[in-house]
């Protein structure tokens, strides 16, 4: 591949937009929200380009830290890139970030995303070295592959997603446009993420269990939360919004 620059620009959400999660099923394109976060893989260059068509902005989700045996580049991973299985995830093993081989592959992925038409990425598990990986990750480590992850985002103009991995906001929030969140209200961590709003960059955040207390902080705090089935298929969404 050559050599890139970094891209002039990229979609740079609003502190107020909102948004849509939907990893798995049907796609509902009918949502009226800024931005629709949807499966890298799974889903079509046609269904992009429509919720494109009709104003909204697309993130396209893809596990960053772990292999995933049912994706199709899931043979490029060479086996000494490979950790410890994650806990209660069959098929899906831990990634040593170290390995240029990782890099290579997150590098495709990216041009990918660019091919299908996203304007932006959210690559998960990016916080290993907290976990069970097999692979004695440390924090730096990790700091070094995210940053790199987002380098290499905003070289093809792809705006970028830090997902979960609390604990590292305030050392990344320079180099994310945006952070995506799993129940930070459920955790007590949502004030965690705060330096994200504070340079008017969003909080998306999902809730598995609806309270109306939990809307109530969220949109002291401005955050944007929706409340989601676990499984991320649409069958039920709420939005404090």
């Amino acid at each position: 591949m050559p050599t890139q620059t970094m891209a002039k620009d990229w979609y740079r959400p609003a502190i107020s937009a909102t948004w849509q999660w939907q990893l798995t099923g049907k796609i509902n394109q009918n949502y009226t929200v800024d931005v629709y976060d949807i499966d890298l893989f799974d889903t079509s260059p046609t269904i992009i380009s429509n919720l494109k068509s009709s104003g909204k902005k697309v993130l396209c989700y893809f596990s960053a830290g772990s292999s995933e045996n049912w994706r199709p580049d899931f043979k490029k991973f060479n086996k000494a890139s490979l950790g410890k299985s994650l806990e209660n995830w069959n098929g899906e093993k831990w990634l040593d970030i170290r390995k240029k081989n990782v890099m290579d592959v997150m590098s495709s992925r990216l041009d990918l995303a660019i091919a299908k038409g996203c304007d932006g990425v959210e690559p998960d598990n990016v916080d290993g070295y907290e976990n069970k990986t097999g692979l004695k990750l440390t924090r730096e480590d990790q700091l070094i592959f995210n940053r790199r992850l987002a380098d290499e985002a905003h070289k093809r103009g792809l705006t970028i997603a830090l997902k979960n991995a609390v604990d590292l906001a305030a050392d990344l929030v320079d180099s994310f446009d945006l952070t995506i969140n799993e129940e930070c209200h459920a955790y007590n961590e949502c004030d965690k993420l705060a330096i994200f709003t504070k340079q008017g960059k969003p909080i998306f955040n999902a809730e598995y269990k609806f309270n109306q207390k939990l809307c109530d902080e969220s949109k002291k705090k401005n955050i944007r939360t929706l409340v989601l089935p676990k499984n991320l298929n649409d069958s039920n969404r709420k939005s404090c919004d």
